[in-house]
């Protein structure tokens, strides 16, 4: 009998693309770590990510680096963030949950999301044509994050640089997504 190995693979792997203004691209070996404070036991899960990651957790809305930059941490919820980091390795969720020390509950969420980065001078009105919150610098500062909708999907968007946008969707719609974000660069240019 044949053997057989499969690999685990985002489903936009490889995607990269220059729309002229616009650089929309799939990050690569991106791992998303759910982290959850426990009921009674936020304030120890504060200090244990402080201790991992040598930044504060973020206020919610809000994300921020590691220290070391090893890794970017989002503020989701009053209980929970996201860590996201690169890992090539399908342990990604047992490098936080040893990094925190049993303070806080982890699930590896890298399958759950696709990801996409959305840069240059024409990202933010690309994203505008679709996305239903103010990306304005005065009203979305750098590291903001939201939960939104884009064509009826869900997604979170990360502001991580002056025209960098990081987008978090579901793995199940990934090709819509993609498709969506496509269309509004193309009718922006």
């Amino acid at each position: 009998m044949p053997e057989f190995t499969l690999t685990a693979a985002p489903p936009l792997a490889g995607y990269d693309r220059d729309f002229g203004a616009v650089t929309l691209k799939a990050p690569e070996h991106l791992a998303i770590v759910s982290i959850a404070l426990p009921l009674g036991g936020e304030d120890a899960a504060k200090k244990a990510i402080k201790a991992a990651f040598g930044v504060n957790l973020p206020e919610v809305g809000r994300s921020d680096v590691a220290k070391d930059k090893s890794a970017a941490l989002m503020r989701l919820s009053s209980d929970q963030a996201f860590a996201l980091f690169p890992c090539e390795t399908p342990d990604a969720e047992r490098q936080i949950a040893a990094k925190l020390d049993g303070a806080a509950y982890t699930t590896d969420q890298s399958d759950v999301w696709c990801a996409l980065e959305i840069s240059g001078t024409g990202a933010r009105a690309a994203l505008e044509r679709i996305c239903m919150i103010d990306l304005h610098p005065d009203a979305f500062a750098l590291n903001a994050i939201a939960r939104t909708v884009m064509e009826h999907l869900g997604v979170i968007i990360a502001r991580t640089g002056d025209n960098t946008y990081l987008l978090l969707s579901a793995s199940s719609s990934a090709q819509s997504f993609l498709h969506a974000l496509e269309t509004s660069i193309e009718n922006t240019q």
